[in-house]
C-alpha cells in the first residue's frame, strides 16, 4: 500500500531555520536567505529584460542548478517563487510543486551532510522519496540534488622507496602530491573513508558537460547556475597554512555548461589577481557578458560574524548580451552605483567614487610611483633572519633593527649605500576590514633609511633618492591619508606590492607634503576630500 506524501505548506518561520545554523567555515560559508533572494531579484530583472518583461517564476520549463548546494536556500526560494508563479499553469498545488522539483530544481551537494541538509530543505525530507517529502514522482532517495563520494587524483609528489610488508622488497611510493583538479594537498585531504575528501564533483572532471548527462540524464541544459561555492583549500604550503583558491574553478566549470545565466556570490580577491587568480581576473575583466557585480568590502555585511579578507561579491553573467557592466558597492547598507567597463584600466577599482578620484588624479599627473618601489625581497634576505652585533650595514627586520655584515647580502647592494624609505610590505589590518573607527591606517611602518642599511624581506624599499631631504619627502608623501587612500583602493589582501602603486602619482621631492596641499593641487571635489577623511587613519 502506498504511503501518501505530505501536503506541500510554506509556513512564515521566525526565525528561519537557514538564519541559525553555523557556517562549516570561513571558505564553505552558508548564504543568508536575505542575500539568496538580493541574487534571485537580480535574475528575475535581467530575464524580464532579455525576454521582454516575461516572468521567469511564471515559466514552467526554465530549469535551475545550484551546483554546490550546502543549506540548500537557492533551491528553496526558487522553488518558493515558481509555487507562487505557476499558479494558472498548474492550478493544482500538489501537481504544481511536484513538477517544480522533478522538472526545475536541481542541486549538487558539496559533502554527504550538505546534500541531506538541502534535501530536508527542499523536499521537506533528507529522502526525496520519503513519506514526509513534499515530491511525489521520485523513485530514489536523493531525488534531484545528488552527491555522491568523489576521490581526489592525486599527481606529482616526491618519490620514495619503502619496504614492502608483504614481500619484503623494495616499493616506490609517491608522498605530498596535489590533486591535478583542485590542487589540493593530499597531506591534508587524503584522510581515509572516513573524512570528507572535499574532491567536489563540478569540478573533478576533465568534460563538465558529459559529467551533468551523468547525473541528470542525456537531454539537461540549465538556464540557470547560480549559488555559492566553495572558495579554498588547503595546498600544502606554509607549515599547513597555505590555501589555493577554487571558487574560479566553479565559476570557469558554470560557464562551460553554457547556461543561460549564472549568478554567484564569491570572494572579492580576483579583483586584484593573485595566487591562482591572473588568468581568471583577466578573463572575467575581458568578459562583457558579466552585466552587474554587486560588491561588499566589507564580508560581515553578508555573511554575519565571518572575516572574509577583501569583501565578497555577487555577479550575473548573460550568456547572450554583452555591455557595459553595472557596479555596484555597498558600505553600511549605502549602494553607490555607476556603469562601467570593467578593463577600463589594468588594475580593477571596485569603488566608483574611488575611481573618480583615480581618473581625476592620473589626468593631472601620469608617472606611477610604481616605478619607485622595489619588488618583494629587494634584498633577498629572509624575514627571520637575525641581526648580528657587529657589521657594516644596519638591518630593518619586522622583530627588531640591529647590524649585518655587507657579505651576507645577495643582491640589491646598489641600494644599500643610498637614501631611500622602508615601507611595511604587510597591511595594518586585515584587507577589506576597517578598525573600530572605521579608518584604515594601510602601512604600519614607514621609515627613512640612510646610507649603509637593507632590510628583510618584510619590508618594500621606495627609492632611491638623491639626499636626505628627498627621502624625508617621500616619506610624508607616504604617511598622507592621499597616498594610503589610492593604495587602500585596489588591497585586497594583506600583502601590499608595487602593483599597488599603480595609480599613486610621482610628485616632486622638493618639499614635505601634507594632504591639505595634495587636496589642492589636485582640485578634489569636497565629496572626495570627505571620503578619504572618513576612511584612512591619521599617522
Amino acid at each position: 500500500m502506498s504511503t501518501p506524501q505530505a501536503s506541500f505548506v510554506l509556513r512564515g518561520h521566525n526565525p528561519d531555520v537557514l538564519t541559525c545554523i553555523a557556517n562549516l567555515s570561513n571558505d564553505e560559508v552558508f548564504t543568508p536567505p536575505e542575500m539568496a533572494n538580493a541574487m534571485l531579484d537580480l535574475l528575475a530583472g535581467r530575464w524580464a529584460a532579455a525576454h521582454d518583461g516575461a516572468d521567469i517564476w511564471a515559466d514552467p520549463n526554465v530549469t535551475f542548478l545550484d551546483p554546490f548546494t550546502k543549506s540548500g536556500v537557492f533551491l528553496r526560494e526558487i522553488t518558493r517563487r515558481l509555487t507562487d508563479g505557476l499558479v494558472r499553469v498548474f492550478p493544482d498545488r500538489v501537481e504544481r510543486v511536484d513538477h517544480i522539483l522533478t522538472r526545475q530544481v536541481y542541486g549538487i551537494g558539496i559533502t554527504q551532510l550538505t546534500a541531506l541538509l538541502a534535501r530536508r530543505s527542499v523536499y521537506c525530507s533528507k529522502y526525496a522519496n520519503g513519506p514526509r517529502s513534499i515530491a511525489r514522482s521520485f523513485d530514489c532517495e536523493d531525488g534531484n540534488i545528488w552527491f555522491q563520494r568523489t576521490e581526489h587524483a592525486w599527481t606529482g609528489g616526491q618519490k620514495e622507496y619503502r619496504a614492502d610488508p608483504l614481500t619484503g622488497g623494495e616499493k616506490v611510493v609517491y608522498t605530498h602530491r596535489r590533486c591535478r583538479y583542485c590542487g589540493a594537498a593530499e597531506d591534508s585531504y587524503g584522510r581515509g573513508d572516513e573524512l570528507e575528501t572535499h574532491a567536489y564533483a563540478f569540478i573533478h572532471t576533465d568534460d563538465i558537460k558529459a559529467r551533468i548527462c551523468e547525473l541528470f540524464g542525456d537531454t539537461m541544459q540549465f538556464d540557470v547556475v547560480i549559488g555559492n561555492p566553495p572558495y579554498q583549500l588547503s595546498d600544502g604550503g606554509g607549515a599547513g597554512t597555505s590555501a589555493r583558491p577554487i571558487y574560479n574553478k566553479f565559476v570557469e566549470a558554470a560557464k562551460g555548461l553554457d547556461p543561460r545565466f549564472m549568478v554567484m556570490i564569491i570572494p572579492s580577491r580576483w579583483f586584484a589577481g593573485g595566487k591562482g587568480l591572473d588568468g581568471f581576473r583577466s578573463d572575467m575583466l575581458h568578459d562583457r557578458r558579466i552585466r552587474t557585480i554587486v560588491d561588499y568590502p566589507n564580508s560581515r555585511e553578508v555573511f554575519a560574524g565571518v572575516d572574509i579578507a577583501g569583501g565578497v561579491c555577487y555577479f550575473l553573467w548573460d550568456r547572450d548580451t554583452e555591455d557595459d557592466c553595472v557596479v555596484q558597492t555597498i558600505e553600511d547598507g549605502v549602494t553607490y552605483s555607476a556603469v562601467r567597463r570593467l578593463d577600463a584600466h589594468d588594475i580593477f577599482i571596485r569603488d566608483n567614487r574611488v575611481l573618480e578620484i583615480v581618473e581625476r588624479v592620473n589626468h593631472r599627473n601620469t608617472l606611477r610611483f610604481s616605478t619607485l618601489v622595489s619588488r618583494r625581497r629587494p634584498f633577498d634576505l629572509d624575514a627571520a633572519l637575525k641581526p648580528e652585533d657587529v657589521g657594516d650595514l644596519l638591518l630593518y627586520t619586522s622583530s627588531g633593527d640591529g647590524y649585518i655584515s655587507r657579505e651576507i647580502v645577495p643582491k640589491g647592494l646598489h641600494l644599500a649605500d643610498q637614501w631611500k624609505v622602508l615601507l611595511s610590505k604587510t597591511s595594518s589590518e586585515h584587507a577589506g576590514q576597517t578598525n573600530k573607527d572605521g579608518k584604515k591606517r594601510v602601512f604600519s611602518r614607514i621609515e627613512v633609511m640612510p646610507p649603509g642599511s637593507v632590510a628583510t624581506e618584510s619590508y618594500l624599499i621606495v627609492g632611491p633618492f638623491s639626499s636626505q631631504f628627498e627621502s624625508e619627502s617621500a616619506a610624508s608623501y607616504l604617511r598622507t591619508k592621499f597616498v594610503r587612500f589610492l593604495v587602500s583602493s585596489v588591497l585586497l589582501t594583506q600583502n601590499i606590492t608595487r602593483s599597488m602603486f599603480e595609480f599613486v602619482p610621482v610628485p616632486h621631492f622638493s618639499q614635505l607634503w601634507t594632504d591639505e596641499l595634495l587636496y589642492n593641487e589636485y582640485e578634489l571635489t569636497c565629496d572626495s576630500i570627505d571620503l578619504i577623511e572618513r576612511s584612512i587613519k591619521e599617522i
